[in-house]
């Protein structure tokens, strides 16, 4: 797949954008998956307070199908070993970003795919995030190629890459962690009766602390303050 004509057209137009728009891009390529990060994060928050078994499970699925994508990518990255388009292309525009070392391979773009794996478990978390999501990591591909450190069939591989992965594990995995939430929320609601058991009443109150007390708002007060369980 050659697609280096494509990207000297974008790093062509790169060059000759303006400063700011230049800058824009090099910050949000930097620090874009962060903005996924934190949306992540308050899915889950969200779930944890509010949503049934299912909406947990899905909100703590979502950044392990995001991180296992990335582990993917990650070793796809290092079995193909596709030399940077900013050292292999010749008559490109210099990169707006420095040319990662050698041995930092181009094929497929992890910004990509992490950004494709977050979207999709995002919108398969919640569904109206789809209007936000997508377009961003849809953007965030393209500044990999607008900064010069990638080729757009790396970033459009990515995409796909990431996408399909965190597809598989939300669907592979919604049903059981779904049950696992019901149990750790069915076991806070009987602490009373394990009292004695100090370690197991911590790892119930470490449960409800992750998937939360349910939609019911079962109280885990129960598991407070049992000796050598120290949490407030």
């Amino acid at each position: 797949m050659d697609t280096s004509g494509l990207y000297r057209t974008v790093t062509g137009f790169a060059d000759s954008a303006p400063v700011w728009v230049q800058r824009t891009f090099e910050l949000w390529t930097e620090y874009g998956l962060w903005v996924f990060g934190v949306l992540l994060a308050a899915v889950w928050w969200r779930a944890r307070g509010r949503g049934g078994a299912r909406a947990v499970a899905l909100a703590l699925l979502a950044p392990a199908a995001t991180v296992l994508a990335h582990a993917v990518s990650e070793a796809v990255k290092s079995t193909v070993e596709e030399e940077r388009p900013c050292r292999a292309v010749g008559g490109a525009a210099a990169p707006l970003l420095g040319c990662p070392p050698p041995g930092d391979w181009s094929f497929p773009s992890n910004h990509a795919a992490i950004a494709g794996a977050a979207a999709v478990a995002l919108v398969m978390a919640v569904r109206r995030l789809a209007p936000l999501v997508v377009p961003l990591a849809l953007l965030m591909a393209f500044s990999r190629v607008f900064v010069g450190v990638h080729y757009p069939h790396d970033v459009a591989l990515g995409l796909l890459l990431g996408g399909s992965v965190a597809a598989l594990v939300v669907l592979a995995l919604t049903g059981p962690v779904a049950a696992g939430v019901s149990a750790v929320r069915a076991g806070g609601t009987r602490a009373d009766g394990i009292r004695a058991n100090g370690i197991r009443t911590c790892g119930i109150r470490a449960g409800i602390r992750l998937t939360g007390p349910g939609p019911g708002g079962e109280s885990s007060s129960e598991v407070r303050n049992v000796p050598g369980c120290r949490m407030p």
